[in-house]
């Protein structure tokens, strides 16, 4: 995993896009040369456009999902997003391509080879990603602890379509510890740091919780990390690998002195003009999918149109989102709230398309306007479901310290949520979109809207 802009990058991902971005400013400067063959001095302004075209195209296409790893070999889910990609990319790339300063002449059939290279790239990414992803020089990671949760770090590591480390073996933290690894991977307790020049580990990654009563062999720890070598607590773990904040395990001294949430008044700036100049723009080309919308759900069943319902936003004040009316209007006539689900029977036949292709929320971008809303953030939830969730859930209450969104780290990486369980699992998605949010992950997560949206994906 790499770090970039407080966001975790796996390094094949990363491995994948330098190696298309190469493969594709080669065909770049081959489909120029042969039609063009421009003369040795523009070379000069060729190259740096070609550059600029690989990386942008690969850029494009890692946002709407291309290079991010597959749960499981689903041919519907790999063609699904190769065809969204080429949809997208194809007249992007051929739009770019016309406006890059190229110094040579270049003519449609340039074009139309370019363009044909970049679709023989994504069709090719998108089989190779069907197969195991292998990393150059993956680190070798040794797992402290023999328990449930060494065997979850484990199974995390070693997913079939996307192992990028060398899992060299677990080592046990004590006697008394629960064993419920591969007894054959564990390896024979001794001396932390001589075993770790042996299998010449790069990280560890301690799975353990009980760090009391000489569990930890601390001073190797400390000096198998002065050596250079990585040291990882369950925490830090998740968050890198899954870019979730796991609740079981997380504690208030973490939250307090590890790094991120921070809550700068630049930071709190770049969001608000990104939020202001992305929500004007995206209201008015959405204006007529909303004049359409509104005429549909006045057919169907009448007015009124749109539906405001308090929800909890910044600092826990209570605010009125906006939204298109997607169920009956009787939909809680006993005045009791309910858990809305994915196959509610109370949502009208319009109300379930505009919800799958989350049209129902377009409104929702004068809130943030206003500013009572973010486009990305913790999705705002209603006051009843808040004081009870704030009860049964430890630092929900700490989603409440950004705006809530439109959309949200949760929402592309979760399913539809309906029960106190899959509130547990969106606030892990939360507490590290607050952790970690900066405008580079703001933009990742309006693309992967729009991946999810386009292709019909459920998260992982």
């Amino acid at each position: 995993m790499l770090k970039v802009f407080s966001h975790y990058f796996p390094l094949h991902t990363l491995q994948q896009a330098l190696f298309d971005a190469t493969l594709l400013f080669v065909l770049v400067v081959a489909a120029i040369w042969s039609h063009a063959q421009p003369q040795a001095g523009l070379w000069a302004a060729i190259t740096p456009s070609a550059l600029v075209f690989a990386v942008v195209m690969v850029g494009l296409n890692s946002a709407m999902g291309l290079y991010r790893p597959l749960n499981r070999r689903s041919t519907r889910q790999a063609f699904s997003r190769v065809v969204l990609s080429v949809v997208v990319s194809v007249p992007v790339a051929y739009l770019i391509f016309g406006a890059l300063p190229w110094g040579a002449p270049t003519n449609d059939a340039t074009q139309w080879w370019v363009v044909l290279g970049l679709g023989a790239v994504l069709l090719g990414r998108g089989v190779i990603n069907q197969r195991q992803a292998a990393v150059l020089f993956a680190p070798r990671v040794l797992i402290m602890g023999t328990g449930p949760d060494a065997q979850a770090v484990y199974r995390d590591l070693t997913q079939p379509l996307q192992r990028s480390v060398d899992v060299v073996g677990f080592f046990p933290s004590d006697r008394g510890e629960e064993v419920t690894v591969d007894a054959r991977s564990i390896l024979p307790a001794g001396n932390l740091v001589q075993l770790v020049r042996k299998h010449k580990v790069n990280e560890i990654i301690v799975a353990v919780r009980e760090r009391r009563g000489g569990a930890l062999p601390l001073r190797e720890l400390l000096d198998c990390k002065l050596n250079g070598v990585r040291v990882l607590d369950l925490s830090s773990f998740f968050e890198r690998v899954q870019g979730q904040v796991p609740v079981d395990s997380l504690r208030a001294s973490w939250l307090i002195y590890g790094d991120g949430f921070r809550q700068g008044w630049a930071r709190t700036l770049v969001k608000r003009c990104f939020d202001l100049c992305a929500a004007i723009m995206l209201l008015v080309l959405a204006l007529p999918i909303m004049l359409v919308t509104a005429l549909l759900i006045l057919l169907e069943d009448g007015a009124p149109l749109f539906y405001r319902q308090e929800r909890v936003g910044l600092g826990g004040r209570v605010f009125k989102v906006i939204k298109f009316r997607s169920m009956r209007r009787d939909a809680e006539k006993d005045g009791k709230p309910r858990w809305a689900s994915s196959n509610d029977d109370r949502v009208t036949r319009v109300g379930r398309v505009i919800r799958k292709l989350r049209i129902d929320e377009l409104p929702q971008l004068l809130n943030v306007i206003v500013g009572e809303m973010s486009l990305v953030g913790p999705r705002p939830e209603r006051p009843f479901f808040v004081d009870q969730l704030a009860r049964e859930i430890p630092f929900y209450a700490v989603r409440h310290c950004v705006k809530p969104g439109v959309t949200g780290w949760a929402q592309v990486r979760y399913q539809y949520g309906s029960s106190v369980d899959d509130a547990v699992q969106k606030l892990q998605y939360d507490l590290y979109y607050v952790k970690n949010h900066t405008l580079v992950l703001d933009v990742l997560v309006l693309f992967e809207t729009v991946r999810v949206v386009l292709t019909g994906e459920g998260a992982h």
